[in-house]
């Protein structure tokens, strides 16, 4: 694995693992299945977003899961040799008391557990995050544009104060935050992926160009989010998608997406975290938080009942004892060579006392009797800055690192089969030394085709005579009988496969056993676009396509799966 070629970039990272509702077929237990231990290309889909923090170089690592899920993740950690290969240190696990599958992950960040976890500027990452794209490119992009002076890393600090947003920092609009969406459209996509609207203005022209290879180019900021769920909902209660003029006059130019996804990878600084626990209604992180702090760029006084400027400024200003700046009257911004001078000086005479700013009413408004003083207070008040949300789109090229979420069944099959494709000894970060395993390949009969070129086998699979395997991932101590033909499969780990079955298309699941018979028999096992729980046996002879195959749960559900179509009991 590569290691990282600059000093820790100063972020802490957070890995939340979630449910997994999508890949119920495999997480209806999550005591013994947890999402986060799902195979992909036979590694834990949690190595990936592990992977990729340690390739940039960050270390201070937490992995936030439900304590229902704790003792398979923390076994896994310890065991499986993906896992223990990982560099040290190693990361922590959070299990946080009130922390259940349905939690979102905006309410995440109220638990006093995870409040004390988050000490400094922070990264967010699902667990079903697959990312070839280098971290530090990210961290490079967002220290050029958003680190601020002086200091370019908050946290919380001896003096009490919690956010540095000294002169330079949050009050002349810098030290925001920085997210990423890709293009859903390409290989492997499906019309049920999921996709968000987002709406971009383009970011000021830098003083010096970004060198060639900068993910500066595809940057922009943040100004409207919403999944494509929830614009449905929008536009079936309007009959059309409602732009406020504010958002016109504030931005001339904004481009809308709409088959882009949020990849749930977030460069947060720490007053993120603050905002997140002062509202209680941001409940999720890429809808709620997302979506309000894009919007309180240019719609007048969301900030304000966000509490951005008691985070930035303080209740009454005196919370500056903590802040790294020493003397009050030097900005040391106005020697930076990239900060324009007037808008730094007028931002530092913002920034001062609200008492001393110069009102906005005039005088008789301000005697009247007739308006609230709450109103006058707030009228009086500067204008607050609120520090950009910046979104990196992937551009849709065909040499594009490869950024997915694999949270459905479709895309664990096809990010699977992707990553299979890759050559031995691959300069991608997700490469395999020996897509054919030594103690498999030793034990492999003449007389079968496995075309090793698209396709992965774990150790010890016992392969048999005259058997086909064309693009697929077979994971450890899988069994394949004479005359079987797998195309484009993923078997997780212990599946048997009878004698003379065809799948393709199909995921199987642990121990599972699909039984097998005479090539002779006019029945045939020929299974299609099909997903087969832990544990169950598919009987010789069935033909199904589409078909998930469960067991009942005690709630008399399929797999405690409510309402899913082509579920079948066996």
């Amino acid at each position: 694995m590569p290691h990282a070629p600059l000093p820790s970039p100063g972020f802490q990272a957070l890995i939340l693992c979630g449910p997994g509702a999508s890949l119920s077929t495999f997480t209806s237990t999550p005591r013994d299945m947890p999402k986060a231990l799902l195979p992909v290309a036979n590694r834990p889909m949690v190595w990936y977003p592990l992977e990729w923090c340690y390739r940039m170089g960050v270390t201070d690592i937490t992995v936030v899961t439900p304590p229902e899920s704790l003792d398979a993740i923390e076994a896994a950690m310890s065991q499986n040799p993906h896992l223990t290969a990982l560099p040290a240190p190693r990361p922590a696990l959070l299990a946080p008391a009130g922390l259940t599958h349905e939690t979102g992950t905006g309410d995440l960040f109220r638990l006093p557990d995870v409040q004390a976890a988050v000490t400094g500027d922070f990264i967010v990452l699902p667990c079903d995050l697959v990312c070839e794209l280098d971290g530090t490119a990210l961290a490079d992009a967002w220290m050029v544009s958003q680190a601020g002076f002086p200091g370019a890393v908050a946290g919380e600090h001896a003096a009490g104060r919690r956010t540095a947003s000294g002169p330079g920092g949050e009050r002349l609009g810098r030290r925001g935050g920085l997210g990423v969406w890709y293009q859903t459209r390409g290989e492997g996509s499906s019309k049920r992926d999921e996709t968000d609207l987002i709406a971009t203005a383009p970011m000021p022209p830098p003083t010096v160009p970004a060198p060639v290879g900068s993910i500066r180019r595809d940057m922009a900021n943040l100004v409207y989010s919403v999944p494509t769920d929830t614009l449905n909902d929008i536009t079936d209660a309007h009959k059309t998608l409602p732009m406020r003029h504010s958002l016109m006059r504030k931005h001339a130019r904004v481009r809308l997406l709409t088959t882009h996804r949020d990849a749930h990878l977030y460069l947060f600084p720490y007053w993120v975290a603050e905002m997140m626990r002062n509202n209680d209604a941001l409940e999720n992180i890429s809808e709620d938080v997302l979506g309000w702090w894009a919007k309180a760029g240019w719609q007048d006084g969301l900030a304000d009942k966000l509490g951005l400027r008691d985070i930035f400024q303080g209740a009454d200003d005196a919370s500056s004892e903590g802040s790294q700046v020493a003397d009050e009257e030097i900005d040391v911004s106005r020697y930076s060579s990239t900060c324009a001078p007037g808008a730094a000086n007028g931002a530092a005479n913002g920034a001062a006392n609200g008492a001393g700013a110069p009102s906005i009413l005039a005088s008789r408004v301000l005697g009247s009797s007739a308006i609230p003083a709450s109103a006058k207070a707030l009228a009086a008040r500067p204008k607050l800055t609120v520090p950009p949300m910046l979104a990196y789109v992937q551009p849709a090229t065909p040499t594009a690192p490869l950024i997915r979420r694999v949270d459905t069944a479709h895309l664990l099959l096809t990010v699977s089969l992707r990553l299979a494709k890759l050559p031995e000894n691959s300069s991608s970060p997700f490469g395999f030394a020996s897509k054919i395993a030594p103690s498999t390949a030793h034990s492999m009969p003449k007389k079968c085709r496995v075309e090793a070129d698209n396709s992965l086998l774990a150790d010890n699979v016992d392969v048999a005579e005259k058997t086909n395997i064309k693009e697929s991932v077979i994971g450890s101590n899988c069994r394949i009988r004479e005359g079987a033909r797998l195309l484009r499969c993923l078997l997780m780990d212990g599946v048997d496969v009878g004698a003379n079955v065809q799948l393709t298309d199909c995921i199987l699941g642990r121990r599972c056993r699909i039984e097998g018979g005479s090539a002779r028999d006019d029945d045939k096992t020929v299974l299609k676009d099909c997903e087969v729980q832990d544990g169950q046996v598919v009987e010789w002879g069935t033909e199904s396509k589409g078909e998930k195959f469960m067991r009942f749960s005690e709630e008399g559900e399929f797999g405690g799966h409510e309402g899913a179509a082509g579920e079948v009991e066996v």
